[in-house]
């Protein structure tokens, strides 16, 4: 049987997770080279309580190599007008992923 966690175990888990982001964004911008441990540390709390990383911050990592990505330095940003969708590619790994965009049904 699985236990969950407590309500605000998760509330302070997410908390963490985004406070994490910022500081990688800060540490990107520095150029102190923290932001890949920053994001790996942000992924761990998520997964330890079982929180999704909320979805303005799943574009910033990359899933298969866990650097942080920023458009134009660390990742390359464009858009597909036939997927209708907006292609991330990781500089580091050449991993592509692919964020849809449009009308829902």
């Amino acid at each position: 049987m699985r236990r969950t966690k407590p309500a605000w175990q998760k509330e302070l888990a997410l908390e963490r997770v985004k406070k994490l982001f910022e500081l990688a964004a800060e540490a990107h911008r520095e150029k102190t080279g923290m932001e890949g441990r920053y994001v790996e540390l942000a992924r761990d709390i998520a997964m330890h309580y079982r929180v999704s990383v909320p979805k303005g911050l799943r574009a910033k990592f990359c899933r298969k190599c866990g650097s942080y990505l920023s458009a134009g330095s660390t990742s390359a940003v464009r858009t597909s007008a036939a997927k209708k969708a907006v292609i991330i590619t990781c500089k580091k790994c050449g991993n592509i992923m692919r964020f849809p965009y449009g009308k829902r049904n």
